[in-house]
């Protein structure tokens, strides 16, 4: 027992004679672990937290301990804490028990909290908020909230969780476990709670390049020879294409489901056809699930061991394509025991086969898990390590995480990338990528995607993406099946989601009801069609920007995606923005979310249920005669404490105010903050096809500004051992200088001689050769 704790046990006596124990640990000088218990009961190892505690310099003056950066206070009548920090009271505890287990806190009036998961409300503060937290597939939860004050807690508990707050203070409520366990975090800024909750937590390892490209997908392509020729198609029309993904069925019937393997007539090519994505420079993503059919190999083997759940899962029926299901052929397909590493072993000697295929990346569908007419007796199934209710929220981290290690110990030089459709705190340090569900084809669900992915990204996880277009638009067939992408409702909605979509980690297309290839829209030449192969293109034009972000997520816990309160946390305008953002640091995002040229449609269809056409309020009326060359308005606040230059025309803005812009149909509103300096790449039909040794580099005047454009070989674990490089770009206002680093790092087929086209606002240019020196540049 070292001295730290003594000091903490020391102070913590008086409270062990009551009849609640209170335990509190200095993890580090910032981050607080907080355990309750009644009696001696020990908490079990974390499934998410894998930090060690540090040894921290503590001083006790009475009932306060405090660190260098945290003091925290204990109320020895009632064990409630207080957490301070810099003389300033950062949050109160008010009350707590075990039967409910609750935790309440006491928060300031008109203080902003924020976080807790992808909540599909369209809000981004959580006061007043009233929230029973289940993984679902829409709405996924990590138990992390933080607060504009700079501290964030996270609740160390995997059962469904009530969060409220109201007049009686913020609670957290979980429906099993012994005792509270929560780690509050004080970083001083929503980007310091992130830097510590991935400290608790793990880092995020880097994605293959390539994933940073465009993904094409729907539900579902019906044969091998079908998904190939989506990938020759882009390659014929020269529209940019690096992921092509299979969703399910590829294994045959519902009986088979999830067999993992091309079991069905239609792929008996598979193999064959993965081998041929590759020789056209596309990588190739496949559905799996966590459930499997009665007649697969893997359910014979799970079931022999007693690794299945009783739950009612999908696919509920038997028979294929049909909804609602017939229940007289149940599909008999269960769901498996994801918290037992013998359970995750199975799982990947099976999957396994795919990626001695040449499998890319894993599709994890369904690791919600789908949980249908829920029965108290399936919350009670005891499952490894406690029960279905005790242990719910974290099965997307377990399931996650056994393929993210199984494919790390069998490392062929490809980064793990799996996309998934739930996550839990501490998910993020495993490979994964999270996009929101089977979400509706509406504006009011566009809406609701900024908000949930900002949400999701303050948890720490900052890995997001959504189905372009949405899942379910089967409503806007108004001329036939399939027909959606010719409808003009539907092209406005796609159009505006992929400008969305531009500023996500992941660059996807996807959905039911309708194909949405580019060319189901239209041909070159028209606007519609345009508009998407402009946003593709822009795409590939950022990837330098977008790469050395994912370098800085890394080695520095950045985002993707950024509130505008993470840098302009003094503009109360922007506390609840939820229209805008920034995408890293330079570029703010301001998507249009609002039909301008159609007229808007309010559709409700919930996920599942979506299948049912009828499901929608109101009918859908094409409109015809759309000039998509019009110019509309849009109005858009730039925040204050920086200046703001339009990207597409330069034009310079003060921070602080609402600018109506004029908007095309065929551009998304962005802007950069002065100072900034962004790289841009040349165009491509996928990455690797050009060399980036001729890289445009937008320099924004109007203030001081640093940016770091990182680089390594794109897809193996090399750079965690030092093989990757730095050039630091440095540009001073008073003197108009920029200043260009001596190359940092290296790595095995870096370009050694290149050269960086530096462009201002206003169109001046100038063309700098650059060796691994260091350049200064005076303009």
């Amino acid at each position: 027992m070292n001295r730290r704790t003594i000091a903490i046990l020391a102070l913590l006596a008086p409270i062990a004679i009551w009849a609640q124990g209170v335990k509190i640990e200095f993890f580090t000088p910032s981050v607080v672990h907080v355990v309750k218990y009644p009696g001696q009961a020990v908490p079990p190892e974390s499934k998410v937290i894998i930090a060690k505690p540090q040894e921290v310099a503590l001083t006790k003056r009475g009932n306060i301990t405090s660190s260098s950066e945290l003091s925290v206070k204990i109320d020895e009548k009632t064990g409630c804490l207080t957490f301070m920090a810099k003389g300033k009271v950062l949050l109160r505890e008010k009350s707590h028990s075990f039967s409910p287990l609750n935790q309440t806190f006491t928060l300031d009036k008109g203080e902003a909290i924020y976080g807790l998961g992808t909540i599909q409300n369209g809000k981004m503060n959580r006061r007043g908020e009233h929230k029973r937290m289940e993984q679902s597939n829409l709405e996924d939860f990590q138990n992390v909230i933080q607060s504009i004050k700079g501290w964030g807690i996270y609740w160390d508990n995997y059962a469904p969780t009530q969060f409220d707050d109201d007049a009686n203070g913020m609670s957290l409520t979980s429906e099993a476990g012994d005792y509270i366990d929560y780690y509050f975090m004080y970083g001083g800024s929503a980007d310091g709670v992130i830097a510590q909750m991935r400290h608790l937590s793990g880092d995020v390892p880097m994605f293959p390049l390539w994933t940073y490209g465009f993904w094409q997908s729907k539900e579902r392509y019906k044969s091998a020879a079908e998904t190939e020729h989506i990938v020759d198609q882009h390659r014929a029309l020269q529209v940019p294409l690096d992921g092509i993904i299979q969703d399910w069925q590829y294994w045959g019937s519902n009986y088979l489901w999830n067999a993992m393997d091309f079991l069905s007539e239609d792929f008996s090519n598979g193999p064959q056809m993965i081998q041929n994505v590759h020789r056209k420079h596309a990588h190739f993503m496949i559905s799996i699930w966590a459930s499997f059919g009665p007649q697969t190999q893997q359910f014979r083997e799970l079931n022999e061991k007693g690794l299945l759940l009783p739950i009612e899962t999908w696919p509920q029926s038997g028979i294929s394509h049909v909804w609602p299901p017939i229940m007289e052929y149940p599909s008999g397909v269960k769901v498996y025991d994801a918290f037992s590493p013998v359970a995750r072993a199975i799982y990947w000697k099976y999957l396994k086969k795919l990626y001695d295929y040449g499998t890319d990346a894993w599709w994890m569908d369904s690791t919600d898990p789908d949980f249908f007419n829920p029965k108290e007796s399936d919350y009670a199934h005891k499952v490894t390590g406690g029960t279905w209710r005790s242990l719910r929220n974290a099965f997307p981290l377990e399931t996650v995480r056994g393929i993210y290690q199984s494919q790390r110990k069998d490392d062929r030089g490809k980064r793990v990338f799996i996309m998934t459709r739930s996550a839990f705190a501490g998910q993020q340090h495993y490979g994964s990528n999270m996009w929101s569900g089977d979400v509706a084809s509406s504006w009011d669900m566009l809406r609701k995607q900024i908000p949930a992915g900002l949400s999701f990204s303050l948890t720490g996880n900052p890995n997001f993406n959504t189905d372009i277009g949405g899942f379910f638009c089967g409503s806007y067939n108004t001329k036939g099946a399939g027909s959606a992408p010719r409808n003009p409702q539907f092209q406005e909605l796609y159009v505006r989601w992929m400008q969305y979509g531009l500023f996500c980690p992941v660059f996807r297309s996807h959905g039911a009801d309708a194909p949405r290839e580019i060319w189901q829209f239209g041909q070159k030449g028209e606007p519609v069609y345009d508009a998407i192969e402009k946003m593709i293109r822009l795409r590939y034009r950022l990837l330098p920007y977008i790469y050395s972000i994912a370098g800085q997520v890394t080695a520095n816990n950045e985002s993707y995606l950024r509130p505008l309160f993470s840098d302009f946390a003094a503009d109360k305008q922007v506390w609840d923005m939820t229209d805008e953002f920034m995408f890293g640091r330079s570029i703010l995002a301001a998507p249009i979310v609002e039909a301008q040229y159609t007229q808007e449609k309010i559709i409700k269809e919930d996920a599942m249920t979506g299948w049912d056409k009828k499901n929608v309020s109101g009918d859908q009326e094409e409109t015809s005669g759309i000039n998509w060359h019009a110019t509309k308005t849009a109005t858009k606040y730039l925040p204050k404490g920086a200046t703001w230059y339009d990207f597409w025309t330069g034009r310079q803005y003060k921070g602080g105010q609402h600018v109506t812009l004029s908007t095309r149909f065929d551009q998304v509103p962005m802007f950069v903050r002065a100072g900034s300096i962004v790289p841009l790449g040349p165009e491509m039909q996928y990455v690797g096809e050009k060399s980036w040794d001729n890289l445009e580099i937008r320099l924004y005047p109007g203030a001081d500004g640093t940016f770091s454009l990182y680089e390594d070989e794109g897809d193996n674990y090399n750079y965690e051992q030092g093989y990757y490089s730095n050039i630091i770009f440095t540009w001073t206002e008073r003197t108009r200088t920029l200043h260009i680093s001596a190359r940092q790092g290296g790595y095995k087929g870096m370009l050694l001689n290149r050269q960086f086209q530096i462009v201002l606002p206003d169109g001046t240019a100038k063309t700098i050769d650059y060796n691994g020196n260091q350049v200064t540049v005076k303009l």
